[in-house]
Parts: structure tokens; C-alpha cells; sequence
């Protein structure tokens, strides 16, 4: 009996912590999930088919990065209960502040375009006019947030990040070669030699794993759920299960393509697909499927990263728990921007092409800004108090934005002066 009692009590134990981090957990997942976007997919995708899985070391690299930065927008959330874009303002003046506002917004609406590309080439392999797509869309991203929850909005969010991980069975479908994979991907190297392809191919997947948008994103999210300071260990360990989790779908997407596709030249998302059809027609589907519900993912949440930004530095009411009569301007912000970026994909001839290269450019130009404002932020000792930056985090973090200003500074130069790197 006592044996029993001690199981039972051990039981509640386990399933209270389960509970707290399924309360606690969704921003962290959401964020690092989303950012496997239409882009993101396009060019791990791209990186198999190029390189097969000569790069998969340099994607579990990211794994730390991407959590160290992102784990850095929870503390600051939780402890000062307010977004990225109003700490900026309040830290460093309206000169800086109104500088990362325009920025991320036109940033945000040029990658929410790419987000609609994707979702039309998927849904185009099966039949589906674009315009059709994109309507549907947004009636849907409507009532999404139309709901008046945000705890409503974040649970839905989570689902479409569950069907993320459908290219995991899809890599397993391909049969690949597992002592392949470990000896040409777990090993540093540099596949073809260091030329400007490579380095672009580098560059690609260091600005699609760390996003601007995502700082913005998350601490928005930590604030609009209420996340207090005694929760900010769950929101470290829900943002590295989400790190993780990114990381691991890019590295099965680049199992798929190294597998099926290798040496082939990656010209857009259709591309891929009708190729994926080509050698099995499930895996060609599940990365149709894939690809639309990364492009929906992602306009989730860059659509209200914008609005939670513009609401935070005009005092605007910006929460998910307000209904329309109670935030008039943040939805009908979140409306405009969803509409005007659909609509740019059923413009003929639209210079879709130069529209991502643009995202990638200015992007570049936002990124090292954005995370030298967080460091300062994050070492503000009257702010934070405990929750400040500790000397090891400094460092590691000094050390990221170094080499991250200096390579996407040269991805910026290699993107505008593409035969400089050879």
C-alpha cells in the first residue's frame, strides 16, 4: 500500500510539472517553429540539393544561437512587461526606436509576400488558383485572431507547428543512408571548397534560423501571455525544446533533397516539389503539404509582429485578449498588412524574385542592430535586477553578434556583388 501511495504521489508530481510547462510553453516553440517558413524550407531544401548533407554540422551550430538570442527576448519580457519594439524606444530614444520600427514593418510585409509565394506554388500543384489561396488565407488568419484569446490563437499556432515535423516521416520514406549522413554531415567541412556558393548557401541559412522578426515576436508574445519572472525557466526550457525542434526539420528537409535531389539547381519552390514528384510521389505531396503550412505559420506570426510593434510604440491596445471595439487600430493594422502582401502575389509579372532578394538584404542591415539593442538592454542592472546578464552570457553573446554583424555584413555584399566571393 505504501508502495502504491508513493507511486501515486510521484504520478501527480510528474503530471503537475507536465501541466505548468503546457500552461508556460508556446512562445518559445511557436517563434523557433515558425521560422521554418516558405523561405526557410526553400532554402534548406536548396542547401540538400546543392550540397547533400555536407552542411548538416552547420545547422546543429545554430542550435545554441538561435536559443541563446531568443532565450534573451523571454527574460526581458517577462521582467519589464513590454515588447521589443517600446524597450527600444525607451532605451535608446525615438532616433534608434523609429529606425528598428520601419525596418522590421518593411521587413515583415516584404517576408510575408514570400510567405504567400509559397503558399500559392503549394497549393498550385494541386489545383488551386492563387487567388483563391490567398483569400482563403486571409479569411483564415481573420477568425484566427478575430477570436478574442490569445491563449486560443497560441494552442492553434501550435498545431500548424506540429504538422512542421511532417518531413521527418518523409526523410525516413527516402531511404537514406544513414553512414552517409554521419560521415558527411556530423564532420566539419566545406563541400566544394569556401567560393562565393557556398558562402551564400551559409549565409542563407544563418538568416533564415535568426530572424529579426523573432526577436520582436517572442518577447511580444512572453508579454501578451502574461509570462511572470517566476516562469522564465519554463520559457528558457519551451524556447530550446523550440531551438531544437527547428533545427531537427531543417536537417530532415536536408536529408530529403541531399537524398533525391542532390546536384540538382534549386529555382523556386515549384521546382522542388514537381522534382520531389518526379522520384516518389508521397514525399513530393508531404512537402507540398509541408510547404503551405510553414507559409501559414509564418503568416501567423509575422503578421501580428508588426501589429503588436506599431500598438507597443503608439500605446495603442495590442493584445490578442482585446476584442476589435477595444484595439480598432491593431487589427486594422494586422488586416492591412495581411491583405496588401497577399494581394502583391496575384500582381502578373511581379518582381517576386527581387522581393526576396530585398528581404535578405534588409534583413541584414536590421539584424545586427536588433541584437546589439537586446545585450544593452539585457545589462541593464536597475531593469533587470537578477534577471540581468551574467559575464559568461556577455561574452558568448558578444561573440555571436561579432561574427554575425561581420557575416551578414558580407552576405549583404555578396548578395549585391554576387561574383566578389569566388
Amino acid at each position: 500500500m505504501k508502495f502504491f501511495s508513493k507511486l501515486f504521489y510521484e504520478y501527480r508530481k510528474i503530471w503537475k510539472i507536465i501541466s505548468l510547462y503546457l500552461i508556460i510553453s508556446g512562445p518559445g516553440i511557436v517563434v523557433m517553429v515558425a521560422d521554418n517558413d516558405a523561405c526557410g524550407i526553400i532554402t534548406y531544401a536548396a542547401t540538400g540539393a546543392k550540397y547533400g548533407y555536407g552542411l548538416i554540422w552547420f545547422l546543429l551550430i545554430l542550435i545554441p544561437v538561435a536559443y541563446f538570442i531568443q532565450e534573451m527576448t523571454v527574460r526581458l519580457g517577462a521582467v519589464t512587461k513590454r515588447g521589443y519594439a517600446e524597450a527600444i524606444f525607451d532605451g535608446f530614444g525615438s532616433y534608434w526606436g523609429w529606425y528598428a520600427l520601419l525596418d522590421l514593418i518593411l521587413i515583415n510585409w516584404l517576408t510575408l509576400i514570400t510567405e504567400f509565394i509559397g503558399m500559392t506554388a503549394a497549393l498550385s500543384i494541386f489545383g488551386v488558383p492563387p487567388f483563391a489561396t490567398v483569400i482563403g488565407v486571409c479569411i483564415f488568419l481573420g477568425i484566427l485572431v478575430l477570436n478574442g484569446r490569445y491563449w486560443t490563437w497560441e494552442k492553434i499556432a501550435l498545431l500548424f507547428c506540429a504538422l512542421n515535423l511532417i518531413y521527418i516521416p518523409a526523410a525516413f520514406m527516402v531511404n537514406p543512408s544513414v553512414s552517409s549522413i554521419i560521415h558527411t554531415g556530423f564532420i566539419p567541412n566545406f563541400p566544394g571548397g569556401f567560393n562565393n556558393q557556398l558562402f551564400f548557401f551559409l549565409m542563407a541559412n544563418i538568416g533564415t534560423t535568426i530572424a529579426p522578426w523573432m526577436l520582436f515576436f517572442q518577447q511580444s508574445a512572453v508579454v501578451d501571455k502574461g509570462v511572470k519572472e517566476k516562469d522564465i525557466p519554463w520559457g528558457r526550457f519551451d524556447t530550446f525544446i523550440g531551438s531544437i525542434l527547428t533545427i531537427l526539420v531543417a536537417i530532415f528537409i536536408v536529408i530529403v533533397t541531399g537524398t533525391l535531389l542532390k546536384g540538382v539547381e534549386i529555382e523556386s519552390a515549384t521546382q522542388i516539389i514537381h522534382a520531389l514528384m518526379d522520384h516518389n510521389r508521397y514525399v513530393g505531396t508531404f512537402l507540398a503539404i509541408g510547404l503551405f503550412n510553414a507559409g501559414l505559420l509564418g503568416a501567423i506570426c509575422i503578421s501580428l509582429t508588426s501589429s503588436w510593434a506599431f500598438g507597443e510604440v503608439f500605446g495603442w491596445a495590442h493584445s490578442l485578449n482585446n476584442k476589435i471595439k477595444e484595439a480598432p487600430w491593431f487589427y486594422i493594422n494586422y488586416f492591412i498588412t495581411l491583405i496588401s502582401a497577399g494581394s502583391i502575389v496575384l500582381i502578373p509579372n511581379a518582381p517576386l524574385v527581387l522581393i526576396t532578394l530585398f528581404v535578405q538584404v534588409i534583413a541584414v542591415t536590421l539584424l545586427p542592430v536588433a541584437l546589439v539593442f537586446l545585450i544593452l538592454l539585457l545589462n541593464d542592472r536597475k531593469t533587470m535586477g537578477e534577471y540581468k546578464n551574467k559575464l559568461i552570457q556577455n561574452l558568448f553573446g558578444i561573440t555571436i553578434i561579432i561574427i554575425i554583424i561581420v557575416l551578414s555584413t558580407l552576405y549583404g555584399i555578396s548578395t549585391i556583388f554576387p561574383n566578389l566571393f569566388k
